[in-house]
């Protein structure tokens, strides 16, 4: 079997800080930096500092941690208090990532489950002890999406992949990525990397994660993908989401849908690979699920330079939403989901 060289840790609990890897200095500088306030967890997330859905709901949830050392309620009634603001606070980081909202929901439900004679440092310790369970389940997620998921690419020889659903995008191993991780381990394929405008996660992040792991890497414009699908040279499609909605509907980076339009036309299975807790139930449909607007510079500039002509209006969409009738599975901790997809995620749910 196959080795890989190990990704690294996107977020580590120091005891005092959340440690991150800034990842808008990427690939050109690996640096970590501690968070040590719930203001400057929001701001990483919201900056794309921390990004992917898995890795935000765990960061979410030591910003809690953070804002609650700082804030030192002195009773379990005032720690929930603080607790709903700063929730509330950090839920306005980034709009679509369902995985924000379920890490700061458990976490909220640990706290109010206690019993109503807890002091208020074993809140504390309540509250640090749930965000670690996140995180550490997290890193078992991914480990299991990876080998749920491998099997699906064994006679793959060429493998596209959209943004970053890497180890950088989690916890752990990655969605996408992991599986890809994993099948690598006894296949022999090329992976294809779209480039991912605006911000470039794939050409920034995801080829920088598959080399730095030995993995023979292709990047790509988004704009080749079709060609190099209607090639025959890709055998499988594999992408990550932010939100999936009870009918599968999908939500991931903008340019995920039009890719899976043109697999399905080339008869090219389309995989998404996320954690049961990026389903949101509630959601009955891809058209309820809220997308986030970036700013026009994320668009109009490339590397800090100007490309677009100063006053252009832009519309920058930051994820779009891919019809399950385009997505041949979900690869999820708990098996492999087809469709009908409302019947799989009830059953993945139960």
């Amino acid at each position: 079997m196959r080795e890989l060289i190990a990704p690294p840790k996107t977020i580590e609990w120091t005891g005092t800080a959340a440690r991150i890897i800034d990842q808008t200095l990427l690939p050109g500088t690996l640096k970590f930096i501690d968070i040590t306030t719930d203001k400057e967890m929001w701001e990483a997330i919201k900056s794309l500092r921390v990004r992917g859905a898995p890795a935000i709901g765990v960061a979410a949830a030591y910003g809690l941690v953070l804002g609650l050392r700082r804030k030192n309620p002195g009773t379990l009634l005032e720690f929930r208090k603080v607790l709903r603001r700063i929730s509330l606070y950090l839920a306005t980081s980034r709009p679509t990532a369902v995985n924000l909202f379920w890490a700061l929901d458990r976490c909220e439900a640990a706290i109010h489950a206690l019993d109503p004679s807890t002091a208020a440092q074993g809140a504390q310790d309540r509250l640090l002890a749930e965000a670690i369970a996140i995180h550490q389940s997290d890193e078992a997620t991914c480990e299991a999406i990876a080998r749920n998921g491998a099997s699906l690419l064994t006679s793959a020889k060429g493998i596209l992949t959209h943004c970053n659903a890497g180890a950088l995008a989690t916890a752990g191993m990655g969605t996408a990525v992991g599986v890809i991780y994993e099948a690598a381990r006894t296949g022999n394929f090329v992976v294809y990397a779209d480039e991912t405008r605006p911000l470039l996660q794939g050409a920034r992040l995801t080829a920088w994660e598959l080399m730095r792991a030995g993995i023979d890497t292709r990047l790509i414009t988004d704009n080749m993908a079709g060609t190099v699908l209607s090639q025959g040279s890709v055998q499988a499609v594999i992408v990550g989401a932010d939100r999936i909605a009870a009918n599968g509907d999908t939500a991931n980076k903008i340019g995920t849908m039009p890719l899976a339009i043109v697999a399905n036309y080339y008869k090219v299975p389309f995989y998404v690979a996320a954690p049961v807790s990026t389903i949101d139930a509630k959601v009955p449909d891809g058209s309820h699920i809220p997308i986030e607007e970036r700013g026009a510079e994320e668009v109009t500039e490339l590397g800090g330079i100007r490309v677009a002509p100063a006053g252009v209006k832009v519309f920058s969409p930051a994820f779009d939403v891919t019809p399950a009738d385009l997505i041949a599975a979900i690869i999820t901790e708990r098996g492999v989901l087809r469709a009908p997809y409302g019947d799989s995620i009830r059953g993945a749910l139960a």
